[in-house]
């Protein structure tokens, strides 16, 4: 039947494992009930994980928190549940009402020996099912006979013309339908939200200083040009700080990232976007003419280190003897730019931003200068997909619009991939 190769791997014990964990949501707690390791609970859950192509639990502070698509999964492992526990009365040895939680997890049944099985049933010949499932005889044969070691009887009686269930064959059979069933159609859901996924092109940004921003309008203009080329895959886009767009470069969550640092780019494609430097950004009634003047008799409140603004920040105010004033003092730090903005705006803080990223909102805050150029550089990388190439492209050719880029970009038009930015 369609779908054994891909199912080769998983057992059912492993579904029950991974049942228990989103009943207790504990992999410890559900290792001790079950008598096995902790690395056997995680085993069977990454083995499910991986079959749906989908993340189920994740760990935060050393606790197991489970995801929202866990809860959608345990629904749709009820009825093949279920069916095992129709299977544990039909077995030689079936298990005591309080040993069936061990039985089950450790029961050594493969959906890929049950769909086989199931094809053998259905062709009437472990031949003509062996040839149709492109395995040899002999391997099929011992599958069959390992399951009527389980049950402890013939489930196939072997007549001239084939083989024909018996009566616990039909029970079997039966039962193992509902399972493939149930199985099929978890897996249906996973293949479509896969291959959603793969069409997809999944664009991470540095959060926006707001709707005017040359970043927010980058992207727009990116969704509206990619929409009139036609292309057929969707666009999908995401805003995150510098370093939770590395990792999800690296992890395969988005295809192409725009980021306020080169740090860490190394692994992939990537090129200079824009050049800029930094600026100290103050309140709009603020009468102070020097950075050092501002940080004196205003509060600060700068991104995080994880952004590559807020490193360059911090750098600024620690790294040299003539920015003293800068240690000791309590700086606020926030992941948002727009709230950021709003502190300078309308209470008083000061804050630090590249030039190209603060000359949209000139009207909301003063704009003061350091006494020393600080360079600051936007970078754009991507996992070397053809959509995000062409996602590249479009977003380059929306920023020399609007503010210019780099002058050593290169043309887009003339090569598959950036080169590399040192």
């Amino acid at each position: 039947m369609a779908g054994s190769k891909r199912m080769a791997g998983l057992y059912l014990g492993a579904l029950f494992i991974a049942d228990t964990v989103f009943s207790i949501g504990s992999v410890r707690e559900t290792a001790r009930r079950l008598s096995f390791s902790a690395s056997t609970v995680s085993s069977a859950l990454r083995r499910l994980e991986t079959e749906l192509a989908m993340k189920l639990v994740e760990r935060a502070s050393g606790e197991l928190a489970t995801l929202l698509a866990s809860s959608m999964v345990q629904k749709g492992l009820q009825p093949i549940l279920s069916a095992m526990r129709q299977l544990s009365a039909l077995t030689k040895e079936p298990p005591a009402v309080q040993d069936y939680p061990e039985w089950a997890a450790r029961l050594p049944l493969k959906i890929a020996t049950i769909e086989r099985f199931l094809e053998v049933a259905d062709q009437g010949s472990i031949n003509r099912a062996a040839r149709r499932l492109r395995l040899g005889q002999p391997q099929l044969s011992l599958q069959i006979a390992n399951l009527e070691e389980l049950f402890g009887c013939r489930l196939f009686e072997r007549q001239a013309q084939g083989s024909v269930l018996t009566d616990i064959g039909r029970e079997v059979y039966a039962i193992f339908a509902g399972i493939a069933e149930a199985w099929d159609e978890m897996k249906a859901t996973a293949d479509e939200r896969f291959q959603r996924a793969a069409r997809a092109v999944r664009i991470g940004s540095i959060i926006p200083t707001g709707s005017e921003s040359w970043v927010a309008r980058s992207l727009a203009s990116l969704v509206a040009r990619w929409n009139i080329s036609g292309n057929r895959n969707t666009l999908s886009l995401m805003l995150m700080t510098a370093d939770d767009l590395r990792e999800a470069l690296r992890s395969g969550r988005i295809d192409v990232a725009i980021v306020d640092s080169v740090f860490g780019l190394d692994a992939f494609e990537h090129m200079e976007l824009v050049a800029t430097d930094m600026v100290a950004i103050a309140p709009p009634g603020s009468t102070e003419q020097t950075v050092t003047a501002l940080v004196e008799n205003h509060p600060l409140c700068v991104p995080s280190p994880r952004t590559g603004i807020g490193n360059a920040a911090t750098a600024f105010g620690y790294d040299s003897g003539d920015r003293r004033r800068f240690r000791g003092r309590d700086i606020t730090s926030a992941d948002s730019l727009p709230v950021i903005v709003d502190l300078v705006a309308n209470h008083g803080y000061v804050s630090f931003l590249g030039r190209v990223s603060a000359a949209p909102i000139a009207d909301k805050v003063r704009i003061v200068d350091p006494d020393q150029t600080l360079p600051l550089s936007y970078h754009l990388a991507h996992n070397g997909r053809r959509a995000s190439v062409d996602a590249c492209r479009l977003i380059q050719e929306a920023v020399r619009e609007l503010v210019g880029g780099t002058e050593t970009a290169p043309a887009y038009g003339n090569r598959p991939h950036f080169s590399q930015s040192s």
